[in-house]
């Protein structure tokens, strides 16, 4: 391991990188080209990228350069580099979903998660990969191969943002847009050492509508949770193209230090669809242990509909990732070839689905979701791992030898989250014994997304961050 040095600016935090453009000590010009090298090596090094647009941000970076000149920076982010998954439009960006049957044409606007990072000041560095149509947790696509692990180039990353952790974990940008369906931001943050939240639903406006519905959710990761912090404030609000986020206002972000000292906090230790690891179980009793000592009231819970959730989540998933291809022709038409031979498999699980079917899925998905918001009233907090098992061998959907079928069954940490629509951060707890890292999740309740980041900066002030030399 390497610790940070004040020499290596593309380890400086967003607040750090402010103060310096403040103070005239460094330049965002200066710090994106370092960025865009970062990137380059990420991209030789993990395949994290789709594309890399040294122009644009050499541009943004220069107009970034004069506001701060001026005095007149757009935001606390004006000039900090990022980056943008390839699932999200950037207008004058192609945008390929990681997907042969994308047409890979530039993108006439910016979704409207992308457009406030622009108005903010952010310098885009590039587009991250992502597996095909961001269907599963880990980060391989027709498209683009395979995205590696940069603790070990044998492993994964997780997915589906893994070229956003892989970036991340590389010091290829600060802030890194990310989205989460079933795991997709924590599931990579956890295997990569680095912070990420799936915020609260619909506090992040997403458009175009995402084929998966409404578990499907755009946030932040980043090295550190105060730039997670940052970046989901200047992405959050109103957008009327999103109809899913509803006409009410949730709580604007206000993130203190929150010690958990006289907090009842729920202890979730038994995932859906299987068995924890004993390397990460043994960490999780660590993380307990020190929440204990800092005066925390915990008690052991039982996850709601714990034998219905995953064949709940699968169902919903597959439904929308069938209708996500049949944009493309009838299903039986296309070119297997063409297509994830994994995602293929799962959308004829569902070809015989009724409507009645489905309908009575998305009713006990409802269920399942008020289960959640009276556990989460009842609780401060849920703490869990943040996956159940380590990273495996790249190019797999499961570690090989497992007998596991799909991704699903050692996602259970993670996917019912997205089903009850939580907010949920994934905070790096230190490396195991085998130098990989590992990871806690803080769930809050359904809108005190603030709540949930002042936890997790008050665990992550306990330690430095972490990264692979």
């Amino acid at each position: 391991m390497t610790a940070r040095t004040a020499e290596d600016i593309c380890r400086f935090s967003a607040a750090e990188l402010a103060s310096a453009y403040a103070s005239g000590a460094l330049s965002p010009v200066e710090v994106t080209e370092k960025a865009l090298a970062r990137a380059e090596e990420a991209q030789e090094t993990c395949n994290a990228f789709t594309l890399i647009d040294h122009d644009g941000a050499r541009a943004a970076a220069a107009a970034s350069a004069a506001r701060w000149q001026a005095g007149r920076p757009t935001s606390p982010i004006d000039g900090v580099p990022g980056t943008i998954k390839d699932i999200v439009s950037v207008a004058g960006w192609p945008i390929s979903y990681g997907s042969r049957l994308s047409a890979y044409t530039a993108c006439a606007e910016d979704s409207p998660c992308v457009a406030r990072l622009r108005a903010a000041g952010m310098v885009m560095l590039g587009a991250t990969t992502t597996p095909e149509f961001g269907w599963k947790a880990l980060t391989d696509s027709p498209r683009w191969g395979i995205t590696r692990n940069p603790w070990d180039l044998s492993l994964t990353p997780g997915g589906s943002s893994g070229g956003a952790a892989a970036a991340a974990a590389m010091g290829a940008g600060v802030l890194h847009l990310g989205s989460d369906g079933a795991g997709s931001i924590r599931i990579p943050a956890a295997f990569t050492g680095i912070s990420g939240i799936k915020p609260t639903f619909g506090r992040v406006p997403a458009y175009p509508p995402s084929a998966f519905g409404t578990v499907a959710h755009v946030g932040p990761m980043a090295l550190r949770i105060e730039d997670v912090e940052a970046m989901l404030a200047a992405m959050s609000g109103r957008d009327l193209r999103d109809w899913f986020q509803g006409a009410g206002q949730l709580e604007k972000l206000a993130v203190q230090d929150l010690p958990p000292k006289g907090l009842k906090i729920g202890v979730w230790k038994t995932p859906p669809g299987g068995e924890v690891a004993p390397e990460v179980a043994a960490q999780f009793e660590a993380c307990l242990a020190e929440f204990r000592g800092a005066g925390a009231i915990l008690e052991e819970i039982d996850l709601p509909f714990l034998d219905e959730v995953y064949d709940i989540a699968t169902r919903l998933w597959y439904c929308g990732a069938r209708a996500r291809l049949g944009g493309f022709g009838a299903i039986d038409m296309l070119d297997p070839a063409d297509i994830d031979p994994g995602l293929m498999e799962i959308v004829k699980h569902v070809a015989g689905m009724t409507t009645s079917d489905y309908i009575r899925m998305v009713n006990r998905r409802a269920e399942f979701g008020s289960a959640m918001d009276q556990l989460t009233d009842r609780y401060a907090f849920l703490l869990s791992p943040t996956v159940a098992i380590m990273p495996f061998e790249a190019g797999f959907e499961v570690p090989p030898g497992s007998g596991l079928d799909r991704w699903f069954r050692w996602a259970g940490f993670s996917f019912p989250i997205n089903l009850s629509q939580q907010p949920a951060a994934a905070v790096p707890t230190g490396l195991g014994a085998r130098g990989l890292p590992h990871s806690l999740q803080i769930i809050g309740a359904r809108g005190r997304d603030s709540a949930v980041l002042g936890l997790a900066r008050w665990w992550q002030q306990r330690s430095a961050p972490v990264y692979p030399s």
